[in-house]
Parts: structure tokens; C-alpha cells; sequence
């Protein structure tokens, strides 16, 4: 898709080249103030006085071009100047790109036009061979089959070295390592951690959510992950890709030296309070923010004690609340409302909600403005959406892809033979998977 503002820029230098050659044109064809061709003139004007004087016109007239083309470079490159520059975000805006990642040319747009403005920006990204770290919580059988259409979908995609942290139940862990050691996908690591080692940290939480105890479970990540481990991107497993998750990356390079979380804005009026008659959700900052796709700072997490702020937060709440709605994302919400430096927003499309009172249409014009599709319904593939079709059939590509096709190099990354696969207990060292049975 061609950027808008590129291809106004463009416009502008080809513009100006023609009235550059126009201008030339004229200073050799054109009239002088006395009707004569200043070209024929010399040639049928005997006077040395009035060839030098028709001279001095010309000359005078080319630098006047040159003066304005001077003034017009000039104001270029103070608009890409300008263009450059991130503008502060927005919380609580409906119009959700209004970001830390958007440029303020774009503040005088509409939504759907802002919406797809950060190609234009200059986007950070990430080192070549960088390695990436992806957290996934994963229990049962039909959330093993999501994570595996997630995975291909990251695979399909990517042009880094990845790390994925998997903290699984018996069941998604047999799975998820045995489709991992028959795809020996070249420069990806695995590493499982036991669910179990973590449900006493939540158990304690009532939910209404379909997830369950392990919809609680991404709080305890701090615990959870090796504590060597500095940033990791932490995602639900009803999440398809449609980028390189590098590009999602490179974002922590846009973080303040006081953010320790990047989120996208919920889609949806749930934390308004408005969808109906009584309805009480937990506070949030504005909108507030969906934790389906999450830039987790843990470095910086565990260093402003990040266990035991959530802990009282969800003891404060709870008092009044009884229970969770929406698991683990109420209790980051109500985090972020009293903490609201410590988040960095997210574009929109980087977590384009499919849920059941969604407004993820003013996200985008164009399906190749989408980035990340996120099933958060829970009618997953049966939610109503005017594209909904387009998005299925991104989804039923990657569930139906053959994983042996993702086994490539990455050209010029050091590689190993095949996936690495690590089992690890909740807060402890990674050590080699049993392979046994496999």
C-alpha cells in the first residue's frame, strides 16, 4: 500500500522539477518586457549595451528560480521533519491510533484515515538475528489447537530467531512438544512451564471467564519465566498473525524509561460501563485495554514489584467487585488506572478485537492494514463481523498449513538443526525435555 505521505512528497518533487524546466523554457523562448523573444533578440539587436542589458535580465531571472526552488527544499525537509516526530497518545480516545506510534500530522484526520497512517512514520525495528521471546498460556486440547494456528501463523511470517515460553498443562505440553520436535523448525527454542507450579498464585481470584484459573495465570509471569529474561510479548492463544511479530518487537525500543507494559486500547464500551441496564466493570483508564497482545517489560516489572502491586490491587477491588469478568485483564486495568505512566499504548492494529460488541471496524479501511487478528469472542469463528469471512479464511489458512513447510533457514542467522525444546518448573532453570514416548 503506497503511504499517503510519501506519495504526496512525491508529487511535490516532480512538480517542482517541472516548474524548473518550464522556468528554463521561458527564460529562453519567452518575452522580454518589450515584446521581443529574449533568445532572437541577441541575435537581431546590434547594440552591445542592449545584449548586455537583456543579460543582466536573464541572469536576475535565474537566480529568482533558484532562490524559490531554494525556499521550497526547505520547507520539505521540515515536513518530513515533522513527520517524523511521534505524537503523545491518547487514552480513552475513540479514535484508538492516536498513540504513542502515530505521527501528529495525523491528528487532523479522521479515524479511519489516522488509522493506517504508521507506515509512514519512521518505524524502529528490530537487530538482524535478534532473538525473540513469545509467552503463550495453554491448557487443554482445544486451546493446543489454537496455539498451534498461532504458531504457524508467527512462523510464516518472521525473519528472526524465536523463543517461545509455553506454560501448559500435561496435556497441551505432550502436544505442543511433540509437533514441535517432528517440525524441527531451524532457530526456534522451546521452553514449557508447569501450570500447576502456578495455580496457588491465582486460585485465591474468583473469575466468570470461559478461560478460567488459566486466564489469571498471565499476572504471575514475573514468577513464572526464567529471571534472566528482560522483555517478552505475551499473547493469547486466539491470536493470528498476519506480519512479521518482529515489527511488535521493535516497539519496546519506543517504551520511556518509566513504561513496563505496551497495550492496545479495548474495542469495545465493556469498561464504559454503558452495554446495559446495571452493568458494573471493574475501573479502567478511559476505554481501558486489552491484554490479548502484551509488551511485557519484566526487567522493569519485577523491579517495581510488580507481585505485590497486582496482589493489593486485586484485594481492593475485589472487595467491592466479588469476582473478575474478564480474568486477568480487569486486574490490569485497574493496575494501569492508578498507574497510568507505566503504559505505553499500542496501535490499534496490532490487536484488531473479533469480540461480540466490537468497534474494531474504525480500525482499518483495508485488510492490508491489519496486523494481528484477535478471536475474543466466544463464539471464536462464529462472531459477527462485516469481514468476518476474510478473517476465517486467514485463520483456516494457518490451521490447515503444513508445519514441515515453515523448516527454513534464516539467511544469515546462526541456526540449529532442529527446534530446542526445554521443560522447566515455574521460576527455575530450563532444562533439556524428556523425549521419551514422543
Amino acid at each position: 500500500m503506497l503511504c499517503p505521505c510519501r506519495g504526496k512528497l512525491k508529487l511535490l518533487v516532480v512538480s517542482l522539477s517541472f516548474v524548473i524546466l518550464f522556468t528554463w523554457l521561458y527564460l529562453l523562448v519567452g518575452n522580454s518586457e518589450n515584446g521581443r523573444s529574449l533568445l532572437l533578440s541577441a541575435c537581431l539587436v546590434e547594440s552591445t549595451e542592449a545584449r548586455l542589458l537583456e543579460r543582466d535580465v536573464l541572469a536576475s531571472r535565474v537566480r529568482e528560480v533558484e532562490e524559490e526552488n531554494r525556499q521550497i527544499r526547505l520547507q520539505l525537509s521540515q515536513s518530513q521533519g515533522l513527520a517524523a516526530q511521534p505524537a503523545e497518545g491518547n487514552y480513552g480516545n475513540q479514535q484508538w491510533v492516536a498513540s504513542a506510534d502515530t505521527g501528529p500530522e495525523d491528528v487532523e484526520n479522521t479515524a479511519e484515515e489516522r488509522a493506517n497512517h504508521s507506515e509512514c512514520s519512521r518505524s524502529p525495528t528490530a537487530e538482524k538475528c535478534e532473538l525473540i521471546h513469545v509467552a503463550c498460556v495453554c491448557a487443554g486440547h482445544n486451546a493446543s489447537r489454537d496455539v498451534v494456528t498461532l504458531v504457524k501463523s508467527i512462523l510464516f511470517h518472521r525473519r528472526n530467531p524465536l523463543h517461545f515460553h509455553f506454560i501448559t498443562d500435561t496435556v497441551a505440553n505432550q502436544i505442543l512438544s511433540t509437533l514441535f520436535q517432528s517440525w524441527m523448525v531451524p532457530s526456534v527454542q522451546v521452553s514449557f512451564y508447569d501450570a500447576d507450579e502456578l495455580k496457588s498464585e491465582v486460585s485465591w481470584i474468583p473469575n466468570k471467564h470461559y478461560s478460567g484459573i488459566y486466564g489469571l495465570m498471565k499476572l504471575t509471569l514475573t514468577k513464572a519465566l526464567p529471571s534472566n529474561l528482560s522483555k517478552v510479548i505475551v499473547l493469547d492463544t486466539d491470536i493470528t498473525f498476519a506480519t512479521d511479530i518482529a515489527e511488535l518487537w521493535a516497539i519496546f525500543r519506543k517504551f520511556t524509561e518509566k513504561q513496563v507494559i505496551g497495550l492496545v486500547e479495548n474495542q469495545s464500551d465493556w469498561y464504559l460501563g454503558n452495554l446495559w441496564k446495571n452493568h458494573k466493570p471493574w475501573p479502567a483508564l478511559g476505554r481501558g485495554f486489552n491484554t490479548g497482545v502484551i509488551l511485557l517489560y519484566i526487567e522493569r516489572l519485577r523491579r517495581i514489584g510488580w507481585e505485590q502491586m497486582w496482589r493489593l490491587t486485586a484485594e481492593r477491588e475485589l472487595m467491592s467487585m466479588l469476582s473478575t469478568s474478564l480474568a486477568d485483564q480487569d486486574i490490569f486495568n485497574a493496575f494501569i488506572k492508578q498507574n497510568p505512566v507505566l503504559v505505553h499504548q499500542l496501535p490499534c492494529f496490532w490487536n484488531v478485537q473479533l469480540s461480540d460488541h466490537t468497534r474494531s471496524e474504525q480500525c482499518y479501511t483495508e485488510v492490508s492494514d491489519l496486523k494481528v487478528i484477535h478471536w475474543n469472542s466466544p463464539k471464536k469463528l462464529r462472531v459477527k463481523n462485516k469481514h468476518v469471512e476474510f478473517f476465517r479464511n486467514l485463520y483456516l489458512t494457518f490451521l490447515e498449513y503444513d508445519g514441515n513447510l515453515l523448516r527454513r533457514e534464516l539467511f544469515g542467522c546462526p541456526s540449529q538443526a532442529s527446534s530446542e525444546s526445554t521443560t522447566a518448573d515455574a521460576g527455575g532453570p530450563a532444562v533439556p525435555a524428556l523425549r521419551s514416548g514422543l
